[in-house]
């Protein structure tokens, strides 16, 4: 199901921290299956995997993006080992306007996967940008569509500053990390868990209130 070949062809960026992306990682013959079995997501936020359930491609799709011989394909293309590093994935479906501000992403993250599913995207704002700098969104090195079977892996350093601009509705993408230890793992499971229930429940009101 995934393009390995494609990840270890592709060229590793430096500037202005190391990153990679990859167009079309997800087969073209399992793509549109994968797209049919996603979960319906109708909350913003990231959803543990665990919270949610999907079809029989997705499920695949997951083991391969967790199994040993993705892992192995991303330490040669950053010279790193992650063998004893615990995996964290969330789901993301839906974004709200302030969601996408810059950010470098936790120091208890080794490295950050993000897996897009979105099969059109005919929205100007909400792409990926790699940025220079934690201030100004317009001040990037390259910006990707969150087009479905894109792949973008970078390293965590105090520098990897990434966002996007401002947009709402769907916009559906799987990020996994590889975390530092099984105790950071724990923290950032309970903490997206709390959240996803909060926002369900907020959801709930409000329909009830309508």
């Amino acid at each position: 199901m995934l393009q390995l070949e494609a990840l270890r062809n592709a060229s590793l960026r430096t500037d202005p921290y190391p990153y990679t992306v990859v167009s079309d990682f997800i087969a073209q013959s399992k793509l549109a299956q994968v797209l049919s079995d996603f979960p319906d997501i109708q909350s913003p936020g990231s959803i543990p995997v665990e919270e949610i359930s999907g079809g029989p491609a997705y499920q695949a799709l997951l083991r391969e993006l967790e199994g040993d011989e993705f892992r192995q394909a991303v330490e040669k293309k950053f010279d790193i080992s992650l063998g004893e590093f615990p995996i964290m994935t969330t789901l993301r479906g839906v974004v709200r306007k302030k969601d996408g501000r810059i950010h470098t992403d936790s120091k208890t993250k080794v490295a950050t996967v993000l897996l897009y599913l979105n099969e059109t995207w005919g929205h100007d704002n909400g792409c990926l940008r790699v940025l220079r700098n934690g201030t100004d969104m317009d001040n990037y090195v390259e910006e990707v569509p969150p087009l479905a079977g894109t792949l973008v892996i970078f390293r965590i350093t105090d520098n990897c500053w990434h966002g996007h601009t401002p947009v709402e509705g769907k916009r559906l993408s799987i990020q996994m990390n590889y975390l530092v230890g099984e105790g950071a793992k724990n923290k950032h499971q309970f903490f997206h868990r709390l959240s996803a229930r909060i926002k369900k429940l907020t959801q709930r009101q409000r329909h009830s209130a309508d």
